[in-house]
């Protein structure tokens, strides 16, 4: 039996390695979309995502007889630690051939590796935390996934979970059908009603005003989801680091800002599905002719993506989530969408899933993050 080797990634080349591997693991899945190559650097970048100015990370990549047959990576992170006053690592990036001993010991060097940093536990998947892809696909392996969510193969479950590893918590995403919908009346006279008596105004996000936008929106950001599981409290530098990315993509149509007496009270934010084109880009590379299939592509995509809705705790029972909705919705019918996942939602977010549900949405995909104390 050949013995796995792990080797730690510590050269462009091994990082462009750690990279590409997964067209290995994907190759005959029609449903994976792959990542653009530059993107992959650009956050794996130590000195030009923001994120780790208050975390570390380690890459790892795992061998057979000379052969690549794993990856994974092993990640701190100081604000999670502060935030929730604990003292756990992560793992992330995890993919593997189908291979207990693989599995092992990729997250063993993760494991020793959090040790060695004085951490007493490991989560994850995160890539690299919750304000990125989070989580491993445990049900809904039979369509693409959304914008900045994950896919993954089947039997990854059965690896993470036969180490040892127990889920922490699910996250749920919900689908809703626009065509056969269209959006609810009821809940277009509770949306109406809410707004005239709140007295809440409502306005698109201006992108050439990108900067000053972000600045409230960050305002409701770390206060909307103190309280939430898993939440990380972003900082200026990696909102606008995000924002970055997502203005390439975005329609300040689906942008939304809450305002009371002129001060921001709630936010939301929807994208095209970007990844109806980028499935088609099957190498990961925008030249040569993936940048003409991105341009022409992105006029046709056919759903959205309800990436983050948040309200600040004093407003969260006034009806804005049904406000949104509507207004997001409606937009999307006349846009001629054809439907638009909520995702994700933790699994105990009673208030969030039962809108989602009254609504009409149907659950469409569960991701699971796991946690092992040491």
């Amino acid at each position: 039996m050949s013995t796995v080797e792990i080797k730690t990634v510590s050269s462009k080349k091994d990082l462009m390695r750690f990279i590409k591997f997964p067209w290995a693991i994907y190759k005959d899945d029609p449903n994976w979309v792959p990542p653009l190559i530059m993107d992959r650097k650009k956050l794996l970048d130590k000195k030009q995502n923001p994120f780790f100015q208050h975390a570390e990370m380690e890459m790892f990549l795992a061998y057979k007889d000379g052969q690549l047959v794993g990856r994974i990576a092993a990640i701190t992170n100081e604000n999670h630690n502060k935030f929730h006053e604990d003292n756990v690592g992560f793992f992330g990036f995890f993919e593997s051939e189908d291979n207990t001993d693989t599995a092992k010991a990729l997250l063993d060097s993760v494991k020793s590796w959090l040790e060695q940093k004085g951490k007493d536990g490991m989560m994850g998947p995160m890539n690299p935390s919750t304000n990125d892809e989070v989580g491993l696909l445990v049900d809904g392996f039979d369509t693409p996934p959304y914008v900045m969510m994950c896919h993954n193969p089947v039997y990854y479950k059965n690896l993470i979970e036969g180490y040892g590893l127990k889920k922490a918590k699910d996250l749920w995403t919900w689908y809703y059908d626009i065509r056969k919908k269209g959006f609810p009346e009821k809940l277009v006279r509770i949306a109406e009603k809410a707004k005239e008596r709140s007295g809440i105004k409502t306005r698109n996000l201006k992108l050439k005003n990108l900067k000053s936008e972000l600045e409230l929106v960050l305002e409701v950001y770390n206060n909307a989801w103190s309280r939430n599981w898993g939440f990380v409290p972003m900082t200026r530098e990696e909102i606008l680091h995000a924002a970055d990315d997502l203005k390439q993509i975005a329609d300040e149509d689906y942008l939304y800002l809450a305002e009371k007496d002129g001060k921001p009270i709630a936010f939301s934010v929807t994208l095209p599905n970007i990844n109806e084109v980028l499935i088609k880009i099957r190498n990961g590379k925008l030249f040569p002719s993936g940048l003409f299939k991105l341009l022409t592509g992105m006029k046709k995509i056919k759903n959205v993506r309800v990436l983050m809705l948040g309200v600040v705790k004093e407003y969260q029972n006034a009806g804005l989530g049904s406000i949104f909705y509507m207004e997001t919705f409606q937009t999307g019918m006349r846009k001629g969408v054809n439907g638009g996942e909520l995702s994700w939602i933790l699994e105990d977010n009673v208030p969030m899933n039962k809108a989602a549900e009254l609504m009409g949405a149907e659950r469409f995909k569960t991701y699971r993050v796991y946690e092992m104390k040491f």
